[in-house]
């Protein structure tokens, strides 16, 4: 009995699954696998996995909400119940609103798109709530919601403010500490796909700085998330990549440079907030019990979650 409940490490949990460790952390990422944390490091009872493995054996996930297709074209499969409420954005936090939401009997399915397809998807009216962290060389997101929604009035509502920072392999081999290493040709970065929130904000620096993307050794290699993104670094695929500071205490093996605060908004049509479903998430956004479940993650700074930020 003990063996079947002993700690197993990423590397570990890797192995019985015959996937890699980035696969691990993408599956965490998406909330199909449970773990939890014993200081900065992940771990995994058998249980977990055995639960794991059950689930990938049934067409049916029994999780509390529905999962969206997250390409570009988003759409709700047929034979499924129309959701009362689609949230787009990649945060685990918007995976406790969902469930919350779920828990007050409004039917919430969740999208994982990047802020900029989000924003889209939200003036499409394919989805309802939209999060993002999207620069624009002096503030977040409320340029984007202009340039991408026009005519259609939105709030933008905190969740949280986080760290954004390089991933760079332990010890800092390569001596790197802000956006001017960039312009060295011993460095190797990882990037992230066009309209992901980390890509802007790379693009933007470089067109600040006057430095062609063409010249960055790695610029072209691509990585999903967050979390695959630092489990590159830690495996020692390149020397830095763009993340957040709380990804950094989920990995071993890399340390964290700081950048700069972002703000992480989430962006609702105002026609929404009218309806049902849309009261509902503004008053769970600020009960007490929804932030201190939220506030217990590292990292993020919380003093506005829940307030409308700005309107547009």
């Amino acid at each position: 009995m003990m063996a079947q409940n002993k700690s197993l490490s990423t590397q570990e949990v890797a192995d019985i699954l015959h996937v890699s460790k980035s696969t691990i952390y993408d599956l965490i990422r998406r909330g199909e696998i449970r773990s939890y944390k014993i200081g900065r490091k992940v771990r995994f009872t058998q249980d977990d996995v055995d639960a794991y493995i059950a689930r990938s054996r049934h067409e049916n996930d029994t999780r509390s909400f529905k999962k969206i297709e997250t390409h570009s074209t988003l759409l709700t499969p047929p034979d499924i119940e129309q959701p009362d409420i689609i949230i787009s954005g990649q945060d685990v936090i918007l995976d406790i609103l969902a469930n919350y939401l779920q828990q007050c009997d409004i039917n919430t399915a969740r999208s994982y798109l990047s802020g900029f397809e989000g924003l889209l998807s939200l003036y499409q009216d394919k989805v309802q709530v939209a999060a993002c962290h999207l620069y624009d060389g002096s503030s977040y997101n409320a340029s984007y919601v202009r340039h991408l929604m026009p005519g259609v009035p939105a709030v933008l509502v905190n969740l949280s403010y986080r760290i954004q920072g390089f991933y760079v392999q332990k010890g800092n081999p390569k001596d790197i500490h802000g956006w001017d290493d960039l312009r060295r040709e011993d460095v190797t970065i990882l990037n992230r796909r066009v309209g992901s929130s980390a890509r802007i904000l790379l693009d933007t620096q470089l067109k600040k700085m006057g430095i062609p993307a063409s010249s960055l050794r790695g610029y072209d290699h691509i990585v999903k998330s967050h979390l695959t993104v630092a489990a590159a670094i830690a495996e020692r695929e390149a020397d830095l990549a763009l993340g957040t500071e709380r990804i950094s205490h989920q990995i071993e093996g890399i340390d964290f440079i700081p950048l700069m605060k972002e703000r992480y908004d989430l962006v609702i049509r105002k026609s929404f907030l009218e309806t049902e479903a849309g009261q509902t998430l503004m008053t769970i956004l600020n009960e007490p019990a929804f932030q201190r479940e939220v506030t217990r993650f590292s990292g993020n700074d919380y003093r506005d979650l829940g307030k409308i930020m700005e309107e547009v």
